[in-house]
């Protein structure tokens, strides 16, 4: 069993940053990727950013360039930091992981067995 708990969210203007983090507890040592994904009111969930146990990292065309996904293995934590934020950025951000992802899928919502309980980003213009 794999627990993730997410916290970083708030509240912040537009141009502002945030950090979010994951932590991560259980059989960690069996996780091939993990991920962040968003929802916003009345939208789908969507993957933002992955990254695989070698280290590749993937982007959501609407993040590339302002934030980037990395993992601090030692603490056992997953980390989003998100730059320039802009208002459409609002959503509730969910960690996700799982033992192992098809390639090529690594931002899809179903390959992802375990998930946090989300932590909310609003962005204000």
């Amino acid at each position: 069993q794999v627990q993730l708990v997410e916290s970083g969210g708030g509240s912040v203007q537009a141009g502002g940053s945030l950090r979010l983090s994951c932590a991560v507890s259980g059989y960690v040592n069996n996780m091939n990727a993990m991920a962040w994904f968003r929802q916003a009111p009345g939208k789908e969930r969507e993957g933002v950013a992955a990254i695989v146990d070698d280290g590749a990292t993937t982007y959501a065309d609407s993040v590339k360039g302002r934030c980037t996904i990395y993992k601090d293995n030692a603490k056992n934590t997953l980390y989003l930091q998100m730059n320039s934020l802009k208002p459409e950025d609002t959503a509730m951000y969910y960690c996700a992981a799982d033992d192992w992802v098809r390639p090529g899928r690594i931002l899809r919502v179903d390959e992802y067995g375990y998930w946090g309980q989300g932590t909310q980003v609003t962005v204000s213009s």
